[in-house]
């Protein structure tokens, strides 16, 4: 139970409820804020960058600009529809994904999610914001690691309440930092250069690289509604929450695909900063330092919330310290890695986003489709319950299996059906497809839909 029940929604008080249903008596917030959460981590520079890799894939500025839209739209649907499942349970995501998966299946993708969230995620955007920083006041990249880290675990750390302020918050200085650089870079585009043949494998491939960065959030979709009255408008909470991840990943995508088709090789952020002018590049700068830090307490908070939802038997402090230090400690590790090796930074991005859509896309079609066999049920006390869920887990394993083996399209690894039809990257597409109907057949014939 929380220790602020005078005050539910104070920002500065530790949060306590870990993973258990949250009271009514603690219930705030309304739909509209779900905009300002999914806006303010996605206004930052590994965003930017997403679009960039379109053109790096060879796609023309139009190509990439559609490969994004395309992507993010995909996402942005089922985060919507997700985000509704909060205030009537709530529970966190990775908890109500234990209907489909059962309590020891889903430590499966509870425990992706974690390393995802926590480190994948956490190192991804330290680098972009301690790059930023760097450039901006001249410090040790050491130094800026150091303080883009600690600010992002005391946020995670202290919870909900001071998550939701500080995303409303920073989203509007952010908001107005970023519309600034699209009025400025947006006309510098090459609209008129466009290929002469469309490239599909490319177009798979950034298309992907988008949806695996905004389908990454959706793991977490209800960890930000569970909060809410039990009696939200759901219509409302899921297009807010939508719309709030597609505007701002496309909005910002779309500044990194224009973008890439002007500057020359670097250091990201260096080149990027340079189209501007030099009243508008320190702003910028700070705005990626801040953006990483709106990104990563929603990654860190999340990733705790996936690691809690593992069901390991330790003190609630004990476990939220665990996961501080996963992030803190092997993510920063993971990040300085990454900041020494900035000229394979697009190659990395790349790989890392394509394997979070191999997973996210099957864990996605399974909990829609178990919502949808198991209409009118109480989901909250079915995630509750002690009992497993052999569909789930078998689903999940075989879609992401087949379709990662048949049609990953990676420098590490091709799979021969993306080499023999040269489709690209439509592992997601096809995981998505492939778990849906196993969920389905498998629920049917073990009988687990109705229990």
């Amino acid at each position: 139970m929380a220790n602020n029940k005078s005050n539910p929604a104070s920002a500065g008080a530790i949060e306590t409820n870990d993973v258990a249903q949250i009271p009514a008596g603690e219930r705030h917030g309304k739909p509209w804020h779900l905009f300002t959460v999914w806006s303010s981590p996605n206004l930052e520079f590994a965003t930017v960058f997403v679009g960039a890799l379109a053109i790096i894939f060879g796609l023309d500025l139009w190509s990439g600009i559609l490969a994004v839209v395309v992507g993010n739209a995909l996402a942005a649907i089922t985060h919507g529809i997700l985000s509704t499942w909060g205030p009537e349970a709530g529970l966190p995501q990775m908890v109500l994904g234990r209907t489909a998966f059962g309590k020891l299946g889903n430590l499966i993708p509870a425990g992706l999610s974690t390393l995802v969230a926590g480190i994948g995620w956490f190192a991804v955007n330290t680098v972009s914001g301690s790059l930023a920083l760097t450039t901006l006041v001249k410090w040790n990249l050491g130094i800026s690691l150091a303080v883009v880290i600690l600010a992002q675990i005391v946020i995670a750390f202290i919870g909900h309440n001071l998550i939701q302020k500080w995303e409303r918050f920073t989203s509007y200085g952010l908001a107005l930092v970023w519309i600034i650089v699209l009025i400025v870079v947006l006309p510098q585009g090459h609209y008129a250069d466009v290929a002469n043949k469309f490239n599909w494998a490319s177009f798979t491939l950034a298309a992907g690289a988008a949806y695996g960065y905004t389908a990454g959030w959706t793991p977490f979709a209800s960890d930000y509604t569970r909060y809410l009255p039990a009696n939200s408008n759901k219509r409302s909470l899921g297009w807010f929450a939508g719309l709030g991840n597609f505007f701002s990943t496309t909005l910002l995508m779309g500044v990194g695909v224009v973008a890439w088709t002007l500057v020359a090789k670097g250091s990201p952020t260096d080149v990027f900063v340079a189209l501007l002018p030099s009243w508008l590049a320190p702003l910028t700068l700070l705005a990626i330092a801040v953006g990483s830090v709106s990104a990563n307490v929603l990654n860190v908070y999340s990733g705790a919330m996936s690691f809690l939802a593992m069901g390991f038997k330790l003190g609630f402090k004990t476990r939220r310290a665990i996961m501080v230090a996963l992030a803190g400690v092997i993510g920063g590790v993971v990040a300085v890695l990454a900041a020494n090796n900035v000229g394979h930074l697009g190659d990395n991005l790349e790989g890392f986003l394509l394997v979070v859509s191999y997973w996210v896309a099957p864990w996605i079609a399974i909990v829609l489709v178990d919502r949808f066999m198991r209409k009118g049920a109480d989901f909250g006390a079915l995630a509750l319950k002690a009992r497993e869920n052999l569909a789930g887990p078998i689903a999940f394993v075989a879609a992401a299996a087949f379709s990662i083996w048949g049609f990953a399209n990676q420098q590490a690894y091709e799979g021969p059906l993306a080499k023999q039809y040269g489709v690209g990257d439509i592992t997601a597409i096809v995981g998505f497809v492939v778990a849906a109907v196993l969920y389905f057949v498998l629920a049917k014939a073990l009988k687990t839909d109705k229990k």
